[in-house]
């Protein structure tokens, strides 16, 4: 680290976090010091989270307490008692599911929604912090360090006065992956050249790497891009590492402050056993062996403001055999695979590309629509279907429909249809975007 990353990191972030009462380098601090333990540690550790929060929710969270399980010495056994936690359950019973039901000084984070159905959760500005120190960690991996420039795509177009002093701070050019065209790419990306890394959504950075090979800048270089948010599919993976000189290190995680797995230098996904609880589970909810597919559950251990305890993603996984070990000298279990569903991307008739959260990003503030998915019969032919809930009507598609023009600074050939049920993917999770598009227009 350089002269200004370590300004960073010892004076200027530890002063923000007495200011705002939060504590990001305590927990950034913390997880680099369990990385390297060894694996009986690092399973003394999971073991010990678990039962705690086992404990503490059945005992203090009315939601956990109804379910009245039997409890077990044994907290791997013990969790198989509690039911699946869908993003419904968690909107059906949200107020039941917090310690206090008062959420004024609580962090909220909504989920995509990229699955079609978004959810809210809450923490508290330590677990909050703690999320976002672990999440640093894993970009450490990709060689970033806290002061290095940073382009990045994300969601959150209005920065607020806080977010904009962190950009400075943190010598970061954030631009919002709600409106990717082809001046913008160019830009931006003419901005940076050689500078830096790339972080953001997987479908963001492949778009970005496509715009790039089209426009011919070919002189584009980062220090390595990091991807988090959707699956990087390996033709993602390949056009990216290609069009931007450099290699992708991947993190998978959800929005509601879990970060599952990341890659390491030798490429391999780690699983944060001491953050997080995973279960890969058969058609039926019991355990695969590694090697073998499942349905990702995965249960946050350090979080019990709004415990979620074997959450279902919807996501399928591959745990990796139990003898592999990784050369980066880390005892953290891996994953062979995550197995996603392509998050195909919609083309505007100007040319835009509305990747599915430019659509999440809107619809999960508009609580009257309990599902949608896009599908794009042609360019000239863009579909919402939308399965309603309580409160909805007519004008909320079209104020939908004026948010979408907004927001895509265009007006496009756009309807949507009413329908009972959306189908699901391989996985059960349903699918948010459906392109009918020929590949190689995409």
């Amino acid at each position: 680290m350089d002269l200004y990353n370590n300004i960073v990191e010892k004076i200027i972030l530890p002063v923000g976090d007495k200011v705002l009462g939060t504590s990001f380098i305590k927990g950034l601090k913390h997880w680099r010091s369990l990385q390297y333990k060894d694996a009986d540690s690092l399973q003394k550790l999971q073991k010990k989270a678990l039962e705690d929060l086992l404990t503490y929710s059945t005992t203090n969270i009315n939601y956990y307490k109804k379910i009245n399980v039997s409890r077990c010495s044994n907290p791997y056994e013990w969790i198989k008692q509690f039911p699946l936690l869908t993003k419904k359950r968690i909107k059906d019973n949200l107020s039941e599911m917090l310690i206090k039901p008062e959420i004024e000084n609580l962090v909220k984070e909504a989920s995509s929604g990229s699955s079609g159905i978004q959810s809210t959760v809450y923490m508290s500005k330590k677990e909050a912090s703690y999320s976002q120190g672990l999440q640093i960690l894993a970009w450490e991996w990709g060689g970033y360090h806290l002061g290095d420039s940073v382009l990045q795509l994300g969601m959150s177009i209005e920065r607020t006065h806080v977010k904009r002093i962190k950009d400075l701070i943190l010598n970061t050019t954030y631009t919002n992956a709600y409106k990717i065209d082809e001046k913008i790419v160019v830009d931006v990306l003419k901005k940076q050249r050689t500078n830096g890394f790339f972080c953001g959504y997987a479908s963001g950075l492949y778009t970005y790497a496509k715009i790039a090979e089209e426009k011919g800048l070919n002189d584009i270089k980062f220090k390595s891009v990091i991807s988090f948010g959707d699956k990087m599919f390996p033709h993602y993976r390949k056009k990216i590492e290609q069009v931007f000189n450099t290699r992708v290190y991947d993190n998978y995680g959800c929005t509601e402050g879990i970060i599952i797995s990341a890659e390491c230098e030798h490429g391999n996904q780690h699983i944060i056993t001491p953050h997080v609880y995973l279960e890969l589970l058969d058609g039926n909810g019991n355990e695969v062996a590694p090697g073998e597919q499942g349905y990702v559950v995965v249960t946050r251990l350090d979080a019990y403001t709004m415990p979620l305890i074997r959450y279902y993603l919807g996501d399928l996984a591959i745990k990796s055999k139990n003898d592999k070990e990784c050369l980066c000298g880390r005892k953290l279990p891996m994953l062979d695979m995550i197995i996603g569903r392509d998050t195909d991307i919609i083309i505007t008739p100007n040319g835009k590309r509305l990747i599915v959260h430019f659509f999440t990003g809107i619809c999960e503030h508009i609580s009257e629509i309990k599902q949608f998915r896009v599908i794009q019969h042609r360019i000239d032919d863009i579909e919402i279907e939308v399965i309603p809930d309580s409160g909805f009507s007519n004008t909320i598609l079209d104020a939908l429909k004026n948010k979408l023009f907004e927001r895509a600074t265009e007006i496009f050939p756009l309807r949507f249809t009413i329908v009972d049920i959306i189908p699901a993917t391989a996985s059960g999770k349903p699918q948010i975007i459906l392109s009918k598009l020929p590949k190689e227009i995409i």
